[in-house]
């Protein structure tokens, strides 16, 4: 009967337009209504939806790295149990993206990170850890990246865009899983691969350069093969918090070509916080390579660099697509007076920086050795083992904004006394939120 009365009325105006504004004044504040509502709902997501699969993850991880001793092992259980307290709070979070008052720790002590060497680790036990951080498994992604037989979705084209000294161009594909992935060629005039690679690598000078960089240190290194463990936290745009990586990486060369691979890597050398945010996908590769200047005199004096990266920051893939198509460009103009910057203090005879002098460990491989490996099978579409998610690692909490969307359609269809027609289009709108955060 309310719906037949709400219509009745609707329909006795004399005009058409009467009729579709009286819908609209109707419509028009529940839809403003509900959007408020389903953010206001995703935002009191309560914070333990996050931390109960992810964090009591790494808890067995460190109680098995430390079960030598039994005081260790009683420090890991306290750990433990210290989460269980975190259940109780409640923060705002899209996802994680709005920033709140800072905890009761100093600032410092949130980035305060424990001694980069253990004296019980001897150099051959770092040396085995380190390199399982990246392997050759890694080398054969990035080449089968380089000579696109990764077996991938294709590439859209999104941007060339160039300067006196520099040209840029950038693809991005959509694959079925996953975020969104970006590929990139960048040719820099008069450098050489070797200045490039030790560039991108030297995370002392990087912090001159790339105003996201808030921290970077070494927690690990091989003086055999390269490979690293560093700590990066890079600082957002104000209305996201910051992000923290644990990233392995690691250089081969085959003749002045070098692929670079740094990707996310499970450590507990650092303990997983609430601020920063650990980003736990992430995927950053190059190939640098020698090419010929755009003058035409037929000699290699540029530097391509192909870079591939993707990653899950915790931000929907819709947003994070649009904030990195409106930036790019700008971000990649800031990267060239950093470069010759760098050029001209290692000009100067300035001496190396530790990141620096690690760029300079690669291991060896042949041209053949390389071809053997891009016509290797398996499962190219997976980027490192360490990188898949298993069912408590998947984005947390998909399905809790989903229920708290529906939940809060339910408590504003019941608090409105609008009829069925006002609850009908709260629960259609809410059912569509609902698939949006789960594609998320």
């Amino acid at each position: 009967m309310a719906l037949a009365s709400a219509f009745l009325e609707i329909l006795r105006r004399p005009t058409i337009v009467e009729v579709l504004g009286e819908l609209m004044m109707l419509i028009t504040p529940l839809w403003i209504a509900v959007v408020v509502g389903v953010f206001v709902g995703w935002a009191w997501k309560p914070k333990w939806a996050n931390l109960v699969g992810r964090e009591l993850l790494d808890c067995p991880i460190t109680k098995q790295k430390e079960s030598s001793s039994s005081s260790s092992s009683s420090q890991s259980s306290s750990t433990c149990i210290g989460l269980i307290p975190g259940l109780s709070s409640l923060k705002f979070q899209l996802p994680s993206c709005i920033p709140w008052p800072a905890d009761d720790r100093n600032p410092k002590e949130a980035l305060s990170l424990p001694p980069t060497t253990n004296p019980d680790f001897s150099s051959s036990k770092i040396e085995r850890e380190s390199s399982g951080h990246v392997n050759n498994e890694d080398l054969r992604h990035i080449c089968q990246l380089v000579e696109e037989k990764d077996g991938g979705p294709a590439w859209i084209h999104m941007m060339d865009r160039s300067t006196s000294t520099m040209r840029y161009q950038a693809w991005r594909r959509d694959p079925e899983t996953g975020p969104p992935q970006y590929r990139s060629s960048t040719i820099y005039e008069d450098c050489t691969p070797e200045l490039l690679r030790d560039f991108f690598w030297d995370d002392e000078f990087r912090v001159k350069w790339d105003d996201m960089l808030v921290h970077a240190s070494t927690l690990e290194e091989c003086p055999t093969t390269g490979t690293m463990l560093v700590h990066w936290v890079r600082k957002f745009p104000f209305f996201c918090s910051d992000r923290e990586y644990l990233i392995g990486r690691r250089i081969w060369e085959s003749g002045r070509i070098y692929y670079c691979v740094t990707k996310g890597v499970p450590s507990s050398a650092v303990p997983r916080r609430d601020k920063p945010r650990r980003v736990d996908l992430y995927y950053s590769s190059w190939c640098i390579r020698a090419v010929e200047s755009k003058r035409g005199d037929g000699q290699l004096t540029a530097c391509e660099i192909l870079l591939y990266h993707h990653e899950d920051m915790g931000i929907p893939w819709e947003l994070a697509k649009l904030g990195v198509r409106q930036g790019m460009w700008g971000a990649v103009k800031k990267i060239e007076p950093g470069l010759r910057a760098y050029q001209k203090e290692r000009a100067s005879e300035a001496p190396l920086s530790r990141c620096a002098y690690m760029a300079q460990i690669n291991t060896k491989v042949s041209a053949d050795y390389l071809r053997s490996v891009e016509n290797s099978t398996g499962d190219s579409m997976v980027v490192e083992k360490s990188e898949k998610l298993d069912s408590s690692d998947k984005p947390e909490g998909k399905s809790i904004p989903k229920l708290l969307v529906v939940g809060g359609a339910i408590a504003l269809a019941c608090s409105l006394d609008r009829g069925l027609l006002t609850k009908a289009v709260i629960f259609g709108v809410a059912r569509r939120f609902a698939k949006i955060g789960r594609r998320f």
